[in-house]
């Protein structure tokens, strides 16, 4: 059993926000390119499903770690629909519409959608910042739309964003059930492998199988297509999941959800320096951003946890799947 070493686990934290972060920033210029959401979703699902079966052969035990029983499919299928395929295409959606640190913001909400459930939902007990988190949450997230004003955020981005949210709270469940009866590396094979399928159907249905030339072509920035899709399936997927799953083993997954609320900021900032001005976040935006980070912070510590059984829990992967 692996001694905890938390410093260790805030690293691998940090490390796992930043790669999200510029992750942000990768795809946004992607999709400027003319690759769409689904595409790219697509992309990310079966360049990281190649990349960890690779692994799961040459890690040991091999390939056995991939058996599965007709019990777990459910569970594998929901948690790849949700986390590796809903929540990563609607997050396309918002950022293409929307500056990336907005949209990743609406999507940070997930945690208190798990919190709400816990209370109402399992009938667990909470603590009372529970109520000041949600509500130091709204209105931080009425700062960022800038509600006296004319409403100005593209309203399909904003539903985007909330619609990640509520798939990223299904996935925090399923993922505490999921990495409590398999490995990690199998676990997030079969997700995306399930995600991979679920993006094959959709273009098959929506879109045909073309489209593709962007990915021969650069961004506006000058960089090639095809190297920054690389980044979104090797270090934009496959290394940060691994790694906050390795922190799930030296920290609890609280503190880990409270950690990875970097990834925001740091996304902000990243995209403000590569693409520029369209992604800067005003006096009032910015105030709300941290409310927003506060009242998830509140919200994710006010649940009470239940007595521990002997048999510890395994880790769970609990920072957004992007």
């Amino acid at each position: 059993m692996t001694t905890p070493r938390p410093v260790l686990g805030v690293a691998m934290v940090l490390g796992s926000g930043a790669l999200f972060a510029v992750n942000g920033t990768v795809s946004k210029l992607v999709l400027r390119a003319g690759l769409d959401p689904q595409q790219l979703t697509l992309l990310r699902a079966v360049g990281a499903l190649v990349g960890l079966l690779v692994l799961c052969l040459l890690v040991p035990p091999g390939a056995r770690r991939l058996r599965v029983t007709p019990r777990e499919l459910p569970l594998l299928v929901g948690y790849g629909l949700t986390g590796f395929f809903g929540v990563p295409m609607l997050y396309f959606v918002a950022i293409s519409r929307l500056p990336v640190g907005i949209g990743l913001l609406f999507e940070y909400t997930a945690p208190l959608m798990v919190a709400l459930w816990a209370r109402f939902g399992q009938r667990h007990r909470v603590r009372p910042r529970l109520w000041a988190g949600l509500a130091l949450s709204l209105v931080g997230l009425g700062c960022v739309a800038e509600v006296w004003g004319e409403l100005k955020l593209d309203g399909i981005g904003v539903l985007a964003g909330l619609g990640a949210a509520a798939l990223l709270a299904v996935y925090y469940v399923l993922g505490a059930r999921g990495v409590a009866r398999r490995d990690t590396l199998s676990l997030c094979a079969w997700a995306f492998g399930a995600s991979a399928v679920a993006g094959l159907l959709t273009r098959g249905v929506v879109a045909g199988t073309g489209g593709w030339e962007p990915l021969t072509a650069d961004t506006d920035r000058g960089a090639p297509v095809a190297l920054l899709c690389a980044y979104v399936v090797v270090l934009g997927s496959i290394v940060p999941y691994l790694l906050v799953a390795g922190a799930m083993r030296h920290l609890p997954a609280t503190s880990v959800g409270i950690v990875g609320m970097v990834e925001p900021v740091l996304a902000a900032a990243v995209a403000w320096t590569v693409i520029g001005a369209g992604e800067a976040l005003n006096a009032a935006q910015l105030s709300g951003g941290l409310l927003v980070l506060v009242g998830v912070a509140l919200a994710e510590t006010a649940r009470v946890d239940p007595p521990r059984v002997t048999a510890p829990p395994a880790p769970d992967p609990i920072t957004a799947p992007h």
